[in-house]
């Protein structure tokens, strides 16, 4: 069932879990993310990056067949527009039918942040559709090195919560140790969970984790219990993807393309039903 992130939220924060959001690119992998939730009998969010969505099919191509396999689906999914920072196609995607999106300002001052996603939660609210924002700055790995979170890029929680009165957004995503992308290996993030719990506490709001692939199970555990509701995973799946092709190809060069593309999704699902214990939220659809 089609649903936006609203509802599902706001269940998660009353029972005290948090609800994945996986990062898909395509049919294949969308299909992946909903045979992992059907199998754990989940809440679910397919998250689509907007720098993909832009670069590989558009809104008007890519949404409709997605949310016909959310409205097929038995456990409610939603669809989100991660990273929104185009506004202009931001409003597209709600035209075309997401039922979320993430108004992604964090690189304006607070003060135009809350401005521009004030008016996209007023927007969002004409669709029936929920938005998530972000204050503070995940770091992430580039291309020439690590360049992890530091203390800079922290939310401050204090503008969090001031930011949260004013815009009325459904979730926020909150800079508290996590890195977007891979981290090196055997690398663990430090958590500062003091900044989701102040923030939580102040507001109550459904509070989101961005860059979860390997943060580690600890710290996954420990982020539900302090206030997240909603947790994004991208790399580890696309990793497990990419590694079954890899070792596919490795076997047999010749390999049928058709069914390899067909058991690389599924072989993504065992990630993400990894995932979905840690947050809580496996048996929670209904």
């Amino acid at each position: 069932m089609y649903e936006s992130m609203k509802g599902m939220l706001a269940k998660a924060n009353a029972e005290g879990y948090a609800v994945m959001a996986i990062n898909a690119f395509n049919l294949e992998t969308a299909r992946g993310v909903i045979t992992a939730a059907e199998e754990m009998n989940a809440p679910i969010i397919i998250d689509l990056l907007q720098d993909h969505v832009k670069a590989y099919f558009d809104c008007d191509i890519l949404t409709a067949p997605i949310i016909k396999m959310a409205q097929a689906a038995h456990v409610p999914v939603a669809v989100n527009l991660d990273h929104g920072h185009d506004i202009a196609h931001l409003k597209r995607c709600l035209h075309e039918g997401f039922s979320s999106v993430m108004c992604d300002a964090s690189a304006y001052s607070d003060e135009e942040n809350a401005r521009i996603t004030k008016e996209i939660v007023e927007l969002a609210d004409m669709f029936g559709a929920s938005v998530e924002a972000e204050v503070g700055n995940m770091g992430r790995i580039a291309d020439d090195g690590v360049m992890l979170t530091d203390a800079a890029m922290y939310t401050d929680p204090d503008a969090a919560i001031d930011f949260i009165k004013k815009t009325g957004v459904t979730a926020l995503a909150i800079s508290y140790g996590s890195t977007h992308g891979d981290y090196p290996e055997g690398y663990v993030p430090e958590f500062h969970f003091d900044i989701v719990e102040k923030i939580k506490a102040a507001t109550g709001c459904p509070l989101v984790l961005h860059g979860g692939s390997g943060a580690g199970d600890e710290n996954m555990r420990r982020s539900v219990e302090a206030g997240i509701n909603k947790i994004n995973v991208g790399t580890d799946y696309m990793i497990a993807q990419r590694d079954f092709i890899a070792n596919a190809l490795a076997e047999d060069p010749s390999c049928d393309f058709p069914q390899l593309i067909q058991d690389s999704w599924r072989a993504g699902v065992e990630t993400i039903k990894h995932y979905i214990e840690l947050s809580g939220s496996a048996g929670k659809a209904f």
